[in-house]
């Protein structure tokens, strides 16, 4: 079994070529993670899943400790053996959920108190019953556990909340069981604040993590002022370990996440889209229920391979959305993901010929061409 590594091929500017070897299986940089939040990619089997080109996968701690139950899991194998996932699987730490709860939890210098949003129950959730968590689950990668800092915030409520976020991922990393082939990254906090972010990049090197996410972003702030967070960043992070960015996004977001040196994305974006109606191409997003597609006999995207591209229309998928049949969600969802693992696929290749920007350029004045009116 493999140690936990990872390898920085090339580079060209600031993007990134690499790979991340695991106990599960090898992960190509820069990669986009597929998000299977309560142990499922929603409308897709998990060998459709690996069709699209997707090497691994996310699943999520708040929601899997809340039903079945991480014991429970644990005891079924982990999450890989539970939902018939053969690949690396990162799981989040439930930072980001519980700050969503809003007035339903209850923080501490400890941990965080809150009530399931499933049925009121109390739970409690510490930097140490998170990664305990995450290893009953069988997670490859574990994220540390840590206060995702809402937007707007103050630059003191920032370095508050940053610090606390520090002294936990101290505490999780003293948690976290090694095994060979597996690892731990800690979250970069600090909101939009430099000075913050350098701090926090400083404290989680000390601790020495095999990766390094960076959190408190999309979370409202726009994506100028995410990318402009990314430009300084990035750079004070360690080049030799992976760089993840959570939760992130829109195929923008990813181009201009990748050019500014970030490995590791996810997002529920491209599942969520597919089962409402809305499909990413290579020429911008496409709203498949609109009218004008009923009787379109093109493909959803000319160069796209994928099921609902090779063998179907626009007119049956807009057909299949507006009689609400669930294969038209499930065609619509693997396309998106099959669209997403191509984007990173000619991501990495364009990294590796050392034209990044020609491609960035083009990717930005095709997406701008909208999609043509059939004639």
């Amino acid at each position: 079994m493999p140690d936990f590594a990872f390898k920085l091929k090339t580079t060209d500017g600031a993007a990134r070529r690499g790979v991340v070897s695991t106990a599960w299986g090898e992960v190509e940089t820069p990669v986009f993670m597929p998000v299977g939040t309560a142990a499922t990619v929603k409308g897709m089997m998990p060998e459709s899943v690996r069709a699209t080109g997707a090497s691994i996968i996310l699943a999520n701690t708040y929601h899997l400790m809340l039903r079945p139950g991480a014991e429970r899991v644990g005891r079924l194998g982990g999450v890989r053996r539970l939902m018939g996932w053969d690949g690396p699987l990162l799981t989040d730490s439930g930072g980001f959920q519980v700050m969503s709860l809003g007035p339903l939890r209850k923080l501490d210098e400890d941990g965080v108190t809150f009530k399931s949003h499933l049925d009121g129950s109390q739970h409690r959730l510490t930097p140490e019953r998170s990664t305990e968590i995450q290893h009953l689950l069988d997670a490859t990668i574990t994220m540390a556990f840590d206060e995702c800092t809402p937007f707007p915030a103050t630059e003191a409520m920032a370095a508050e909340s940053m610090r606390l976020s520090m002294r936990w991922a101290k505490r999780s990393r003293a948690a976290f069981v090694p095994r060979k082939g597996y690892g731990q990254f800690g979250i970069v906090q600090g909101s939009v604040y430099r000075d913050l972010r350098a701090e926090s990049v400083a404290a989680l090197e000390d601790i020495d993590f095999e990766g390094y996410a960076i959190g408190g972003l999309a979370v409202g702030e726009g994506q100028q002022a995410m990318f402009e967070t990314l430009d300084f960043t990035t750079p004070m992070m360690r080049p030799d370990k992976p760089r993840y960015l959570m939760g992130v996004g829109k195929p923008s977001d990813l181009v201009g996440g990748v050019a500014r040196g970030v490995d590791m994305f996810d997002c529920v974006l491209p599942t969520r889209s597919g089962r409402t109606g809305q499909g990413f191409t290579r020429r911008g997003p496409v709203n498949i229920k609109n009218a004008r597609h009923a009787e379109d006999m093109r493909p959803l995207d000319e160069a796209c391979a994928c099921p609902a591209c090779s063998r179907f229309s626009r007119a049956y998928l807009h057909h299949l959305f507006k009689a609400d049949e669930v294969q038209g969600l499930m065609l619509l969802t693997w396309h998106n993901l099959h669209y997403y693992q191509d984007l990173m696929a000619a991501m990495r290749a364009a990294i590796e010929q050392g034209r990044f920007a020609a491609f960035e350029a083009e990717f930005h004045a095709t997406q701008s061409l909208g999609d043509i009116e059939p004639v």
